[in-house]
């Protein structure tokens, strides 16, 4: 048998003898941004439901432990992934909205980049908002995508609601009616590019749903108001 020799506290351990210390674990290091981005990829390409935990933690490149640390669980993860994704990817709307002076201007530019966004072969095709929740049986996470998905048709009502009382668009426009026909081309578009459409093909569509749009021979009245804001 090894005898184990005892110290003093504040005193040497005697001359060859060694000393058993415990050594703490400690958490692996990561870039938390780095992680998010492969998480936003895992769940864009897959979807919510077949993006296991071991999936995430195999390609963020962290151990599960790790992962519930920074982002919590699994649902808590995809409520920043999809944050983040409307940040970084899908802002192109919410831009367009704001920044173009008049609805159909706004919903023709959202369209064209849609179709440009929607086909990078630099991340998945389509968007993650409309796609993620695909065979989803996960009641919370499908609700949450289609309030987002409904927010923006609201988005869209709003802004052609502008353009009426702006003289751009006719006083008759059912706003609520173009409002949803805008959200079905924009996830028709999304689903199309899943399916292997080409920018060219998705603008070439873009183009011929602007073809629908009413127009007003009027002089649209420029607003100081932010319709995208309002």
């Amino acid at each position: 048998m090894v005898s184990r020799q005892q110290t003093e506290p504040g005193t040497a351990a005697p001359e060859g003898a060694k000393v058993l210390t415990k050594q703490r674990g400690r958490p692996r290091s990561f870039d938390r941004e780095t992680a998010l981005e492969k998480a936003i990829l895992a769940f864009w390409e897959h979807g919510y439901e077949a993006t296991s935990v071991s999936d995430l933690t195999r390609v963020m490149g962290i151990g599960a432990p790790s992962l519930y640390a920074a982002f919590g669980d699994k649902r808590s993860l995809f409520d920043e992934v999809v944050r983040e994704y409307g940040t970084k990817y899908g802002s192109f709307g919410e831009r367009a909205l704001a920044e173009e002076p008049t609805a159909r201007g706004a919903v023709e530019r959202m369209l064209r980049e849609a179709a440009v966004e929607y086909t990078d072969p630099g991340h998945p095709h389509g968007c993650l908002v409309i796609h993620a929740a695909t065979n989803c049986t996960s009641p919370e996470v499908e609700e949450s995508l289609r309030e987002r998905r409904n927010a923006n048709i609201a988005v869209f009502e709003s802004r052609i609601k502008a353009g009426i009382a702006a003289g751009e668009l006719p006083a008759d426009t059912d706003a609520a009616a173009l409002a949803r026909y805008t959200g079905a081309i924009i996830q028709g578009m999304s689903q199309q590019a899943r399916d292997g459409a080409t920018r060219e093909e998705l603008e070439a569509l873009a183009e011929l749903a602007m073809a629908v749009w009413p127009r007003s021979s009027v002089n649209p009245v420029r607003s100081s108001v932010n319709p995208a804001r309002s």
